[in-house]
């Protein structure tokens, strides 16, 4: 397939997409997370683009990306607990969910017909160029189809969305590869809403207050909270010591459990070899695709440690475990 819609992320590129933007299209963006698949977040009409082209059960909210603290605190409100995060944190792979303010011009469907609203301002450079260049919020999920493994790659964002898309800067691959740390601020404690590599700990240094994590929700009240998430077609077998012979293999570090017989041969793929967690989330989603692609009805996982950035891929990984809802395929879930 031809890249037709990939673009470099040029000056003459920028405008365009910030002109497509302002037309109510859909236009995918990198961020140091995984790709975005954005729409200006004031429009409806723009807003709801992104929910038929992921096919996403509207009960899901969005992430609203912003070009700086000052436009967040014109759309929500920011207790001193979510600034002082804010201020640590931003720019980066962190979100913010914030009580909206009643005059705001944002779109009712990016919280989901909640009174809260999640809001990030992203680190990578190509993003922050086009939120400039566009002078608003965007809102912006992962630029995949519902509930299938989130996009690394400009690639992976043509393969999963095509013609449903206008145009996809191109960045690179995202340097984090899994979804932002989202937390609310209740009271005398911070909701861990959705592990990401910031972690608790660094969290709980700067609020001064306890984190709590919050498990996942069948309503959810912030993105990436549904149970079954970022799955492949193929089915998932966590903390595998062994291979059976018609699985694939994804590893970690450097003791990889023998593949049982020849429909496993070749297909493996390592997360980690040295055993560093912070590359094994920049492989995750790209290595999960790979092995999807050769059509195994099974992966087998290796145990990740369930530490510091390992919280959050086994995050991930479990929830692309997760029984999938009745009648429904694996590639049509709720992102």
């Amino acid at each position: 397939m031809p890249d037709h819609r990939i673009y470099p992320p040029t000056s003459v590129n920028y405008t365009l997409a910030a002109k497509y933007l302002r037309q109510g299209k859909l236009v995918s963006f990198p961020t140091e997370t995984v790709y975005g698949l954005g729409a200006n977040a004031c429009d409806d009409r723009a807003v709801a683009e992104i929910f038929a082209a992921k096919d996403r059960p509207r009960f899901n909210p969005l992430i609203v990306h912003v070009p700086s603290l000052e436009m967040a605190e014109k759309y929500a409100y920011l207790d001193f607990t979510s600034r002082q995060l804010a201020e640590k944190f931003w720019p980066g792979p962190f979100t913010l969910v914030l009580n909206k303010k009643p005059d705001g011009e944002l779109s009712d469907l990016v919280s989901a017909g909640l009174d809260t609203v999640a809001i990030r301002l992203p680190r990578h450079s190509v993003a922050q160029q086009l939120l400039r260049q566009f002078g608003g919020p965007i809102a912006a999920p992962s630029a995949n189809r519902s509930g299938r493994v989130s996009p690394t790659t400009a690639k992976h964002v043509e393969e999963e969305l095509d013609d449903r898309v206008a145009m996809i800067l191109d960045g690179g691959p995202c340097d984090e590869g899994i979804e932002s740390t989202i937390v609310q601020v209740s009271g005398q404690e911070v909701r861990l809403l959705r592990p990401g590599s910031v972690s608790p700990r660094e969290i709980e240094m700067v609020a001064g207050l306890p984190v709590k994590a919050v498990t996942a929700a069948d309503t959810p009240t912030a993105p990436g909270q549904l149970k079954s998430h970022y799955a492949p077609r193929a089915k998932l077998r966590l903390n595998a010591t062994h291979v059976l012979p018609d699985e694939a293999l994804l590893a970690f570090g450097r003791n990889i459990p023998h593949t049982a017989g020849p429909d496993t041969a070749g297909a493996v793929r390592n997360l980690s070899p040295s055993g560093s967690l912070k590359e094994a989330a920049a492989n995750l989603f790209a290595m999960l695709r790979e092995l999807d692609s050769m059509n195994v009805e099974t992966i087998a996982v290796s145990p990740i440690p369930s530490q510091g950035l390992g919280l959050a891929i086994n995050d991930r990984l479990q929830r692309a475990a997760a029984p999938r809802p009745e009648n429904t395929p694996a590639g049509d879930k709720a992102s």
